[in-house]
């Protein structure tokens, strides 16, 4: 367990050297890594959970309970099996998709789930936040692919 909560503070750290995240865990208990985004004003955290995943991470990103909801958050979780060495390649993953992200100037997807956007009406039918974010994702998916391909 020391070991993971070693590799947690290399991730932490390395985080809080770029200047771009908030780290919002603390250093007790479970060695996990939560953190936001400082300034989500060209992409969210949705956006880099989204990219990472190319790249092999599950980092999932989610609204934090109704208190904070408004703060976005992305979660590692350091496991037994999580080396030094991955550790590092999850930051340097973490950097280079931040660069992709500034390069393509993607749009920002909805970012926060308020009281008011629960519930979206599209031709009639009722969908949930979290399948109107779906949607936004894949069609911002649709518009890099076809991008990249020209």
């Amino acid at each position: 367990m020391e070991k993971c909560r070693e590799n947690a503070k290399v991730v932490k750290e390395n985080l809080e050297k770029s200047g771009r995240f908030n780290i919002v865990s603390k250093d007790n208990g479970v060695p996990v890594v939560a953190f936001s985004l400082k300034d989500r004003r060209q992409y969210d955290e949705y956006k880099i959970s989204e990219m990472l995943r190319r790249h092999g991470w599950i980092v999932p990103a989610y609204p934090m309970p109704p208190a904070a909801q408004h703060i976005n958050v992305l979660r590692v979780v350091i496991r037994a099996e999580f080396s030094r060495t991955l550790a590092q390649r999850l930051v340097f993953d973490i950097h280079n998709v931040l660069h992709e992200l500034e390069k393509v100037h993607v749009p920002k997807v909805m970012n926060n789930i308020t009281e008011e956007k629960k519930d979206v009406v599209e031709n009639g039918v009722k969908k949930s936040a979290l399948d109107a974010q779906r949607e936004i994702i894949g069609q911002e998916s649709n518009k890099r692919q076809k991008i990249m391909a020209a």
